[in-house]
């Protein structure tokens, strides 16, 4: 199956339901397979206030003790998940609502001891995914994966674009998606049509870039090392505008 697209939506705005349905609206015009895969820490935030539970994270990336991992679940796989599958539904599209549990999808490590229950994917069943868009479906997921090898405990608590990524590269995705609510990679006040990967370390340095935004090229680097085309990251209008947001390449000779 050629000309899939992996569109990940995160960012603040994906809780609100104006966005969301502009959102599946948009994604329910394309003519390829799509696989949607989303975050929600806003969410994941607000439930583990309510429980009493302590949020930190580290370069991004949210601790995650067997409580939070518990809260991750109970946000990202129920109300997060079915919120976007109603959409997208709304929108004519016939969404499947997946966590990476399911069926065996997702399988991840821990990524360090020092951020708990976080994990970082092994391996993709993309033959699931292949089965779903050939059905008609959309596999709509929630980047939590089981450990490899565990038979017991919460799952691994994957940071939303590595998750995408993995699929992504699984896939060997015609293009990644990330989509957020900041119109790309924004450099001294613009943001960048284009962005090599050999300029990120740079960019980090000087402060250019930082937390969540770094997450995202960590996630591109990833995805076009694992066979995925091409990646960009943007706004809503990645969804409409073949040049919109920033493209993340590899090489110079790619940009070329």
């Amino acid at each position: 199956m050629n000309g899939i697209r992996v569109v990940k939506l995160g960012g603040h705005e994906l809780e609100h339901a104006g966005w969301l349905a502009r959102c599946a609206r948009l994604i329910a015009q394309s003519t390829h397979p799509v696989v949607v895969v989303h975050g929600g820490g806003r969410a994941i935030t607000e439930l583990s206030a309510r429980l009493g539970l302590p949020t930190d994270k580290r370069d991004g990336l949210r601790v995650t003790s067997p409580g939070i991992a518990a809260a991750v679940e109970m946000a990202l796989a129920g109300p997060v998940n079915r919120q976007v599958v109603a959409a997208l539904r709304l929108a004519g599209m016939d969404a499947l609502g997946l966590c990476g549990v399911d069926g065996g999808l997702l399988t991840a490590v821990p990524l360090e001891p020092g951020l708990g229950h976080v994990g970082r994917i092994t391996e993709v069943r993309a033959a699931l995914l292949h089965s779903l868009m050939l059905a008609g479906l959309t596999p709509v997921i929630a980047p939590m994966a089981p450990t490899a090898g565990a038979d017991a405990g919460p799952p691994l608590n994957v940071n939303a674009d590595h998750a995408a990524a993995a699929i992504a590269g699984a896939l060997g995705a015609a293009e990644l998606l990330l989509v957020s609510d900041v119109a790309g990679v924004i450099v001294n006040g613009d943001v960048r049509a284009a962005l090599q990967l050999s300029e990120v370390p740079h960019l980090v340095a000087g402060g250019s870039v930082h937390s969540g935004m770094v997450a995202k090229l960590d996630a591109a680097a990833a995805a076009l090392a694992g066979g995925t085309v091409a990646v960009r990251i943007g706004d809503l209008e990645l969804l409409t505008t073949p040049t919109a947001g920033t493209r993340v390449l590899a090489t110079a000779a790619r940009a070329a």
